[in-house]
């Protein structure tokens, strides 16, 4: 199989999902800033709309339901990372830090 040939195979899309998703959950539980985070949590919702990309592709019999699903959580993307930016904004403005440490101190 040539590298071209590559692209027309399932488990090519599932790895790159698969370490996308990887990295997320990785970044997820390693770093410390809370901007650090919000990039995490939108690569593992890439790392998910690639794999419903994948299964659309060559699984499904109907090719419109895997692109519904992804255009789905580019939505829920797009809304997370307004949502978490005015929180970090404001988080910011409170402690002049974005370390996620220091959000353990607010009451609510």
């Amino acid at each position: 199989m040539s590298l071209l040939g590559l692209y027309n195979v399932l488990n090519t899309y599932l790895i790159i999902g698969a370490v996308l998703f990887g990295m997320g959950i990785y970044g997820m539980v390693t770093r410390r800033t809370l901007i650090g985070m919000l990039i995490a949590a939108e690569l593992i919702l890439a790392g998910s709309s690639v794999n419903f990309m994948a299964f659309n592709r060559f699984t499904a019999p109907d090719p419109v339901t895997g692109q519904v699903f992804t255009l789905f959580i580019m939505a829920i993307a797009a809304a997370e990372a307004a949502i978490g930016l005015s929180i970090i904004i404001a988080v910011y403005g409170h402690f002049k830090s974005i370390d996620a440490e220091d959000t353990a101190q607010l009451k609510g």
